[in-house]
């Protein structure tokens, strides 16, 4: 199947923009591709650092793949390898960094994906999300024991806490997932809590079943901001979604005249 791709950024209303987001084709396999976002934090600079180191690592990692790996210990790596970067960096600076993180990728007709924090996957089809990331946040931690609603979450005090992040003192909680029959269709959202915040998955699930992804990502930042209303954190998201090739095409014969 044919990917497309679509990324989108803002700073939002703060002073520095500690999100990052790529996405890659492979240059050797040409059928696989990977989407990373991380989003940073611990102090000016700090955050960026370590959303950068995130990307840096997962690049490289992702380069270095020769296609005889396993998919879901090569997501792995991904975030674990970021963490030990992160985490060596706080010996040299007086920052005390850390980041979320999700990865993604896409292999034919499989995917493959890693989280930890409160950066978001979400997998749609036909309109409806089939699969999202839990974050790794107190606030969904009391959601899921039933001490919260859902319209608690945004507006609980402790709504920034995580449980789990990539460079901590602890060791992260890298949480795995996989589709094996991805179809037509099929779309992935990976996007900051600068996003996901001011909309219900019922809302994203129909802006994602607009076929143009880049006009999907840019309406999603476009409302993120106004909802935002001035108080709005960075905002970042990667929108892929699998659709049919072109069909070939079918060479012309060339039309001869005879010339007298």
């Amino acid at each position: 199947m044919k990917v497309e791709t679509a990324v989108a950024q803002h700073i939002g209303d703060r002073a520095e923009q500690q999100d990052r987001v790529e996405v890659l084709q492979h240059p050797v396999q040409d059928d696989v591709l990977l989407a990373v976002l991380a989003d940073g934090a611990g102090g000016h600079t700090g955050g960026a650092m370590a959303s950068g180191e995130v990307i840096t690592r997962a690049r490289q990692t992702f380069l270095d793949f020769r296609g005889r790996e396993d998919l879901q210990e090569l997501m792995h790596d991904v975030l674990m390898d970021a963490h030990q970067g992160i985490h060596l960096s706080r010996f040299a600076s007086e920052q005390d960094p850390f980041s979320t993180a999700v990865a993604l990728i896409v292999r034919g007709a499989t995917a493959q994906w890693a989280h930890c924090g409160d950066s978001r996957l979400y997998h749609v089809r036909d309109g409806q999300v089939i699969h999202r990331s839990e974050d790794h946040s107190f606030v969904a931690q009391l959601l899921r024991q039933g001490e919260i609603t859902p319209d608690q979450v945004n507006t609980h005090p402790k709504r920034n806490v995580l449980l789990s992040c990539l460079g901590g003192r602890n060791a992260p909680q890298v949480v795995p997932g996989r589709c094996d029959d991805l179809r037509e269709g099929d779309v992935f959202l990976l996007c900051s809590d600068g996003l996901w915040a001011y909309f219900s998955d019922e809302e994203l699930a129909r802006a994602l079943s607009h076929r143009d992804v880049r006009e999907v990502a840019q309406t999603l930042l476009r409302e993120a901001r106004t909802r935002a209303a001035g108080r709005g954190d960075n905002v970042s998201l990667a929108v892929v979604r699998l659709c049919s090739p072109p069909p070939p095409t079918v060479p012309v014969a060339p039309k001869w005249t005879l010339l007298d």
